[in-house]
């Protein structure tokens, strides 16, 4: 099997992590990466049939813990997962991103370049992280509704 970039930066990933590299993790990474879309567990299921359930189930419960990926919720409450940025942790996601929900095709999209709002909490609140929500209709979406 030829290593690719991207193999390798998985399993450094998995490394840095202190997580055994196996091939379930390693495909999940991959199959994560080549979207540009956040993903469900029942649409990871779906797309990895070797993979069963609770396999799946504990690879994206132990990335989530250890900061490799973090959860946003889509319009019907659905768990979705994407992957995080270089400086998440096991301690600390940087999640503080829009989340963009299409409400034509259902996707959840991460839009890590917008600038956001300083929050000002009252005194005595602690924020421990964020997450910003938008609706409406992503670029694919937008482009067939001008058409009709």
């Amino acid at each position: 099997m030829i290593q690719t970039r991207d193999t390798q930066y998985f399993e450094h990933l998995l490394d840095k992590h202190r997580l055994k590299k196996t091939a379930p993790r390693l495909r999940v990474l991959s199959m994560m990466s080549s979207r540009n879309t956040a993903t469900s567990q029942p649409d990871l299921e779906n797309l990895m049939h070797d993979i069963d359930r609770v396999t799946l189930y504990r690879i994206l419960s132990a990335f989530e813990e250890k900061g490799i990926i973090h959860k946003v919720f889509d319009l019907n409450g659905t768990a979705n997962y994407a992957l995080c940025s270089s400086n998440c942790t096991e301690h600390h996601h940087h999640d503080e991103h829009l989340h963009f929900n299409c409400v034509q095709c259902k996707n959840v999209y991460c839009l890590n370049d917008m600038n956001l709002p300083a929050i000002n909490l009252p005194a005595g609140f602690e924020p421990q992280g964020f997450t910003i929500y938008a609706n409406g209709l992503c670029p694919k979406c937008s482009k067939k509704a001008v058409k009709k």
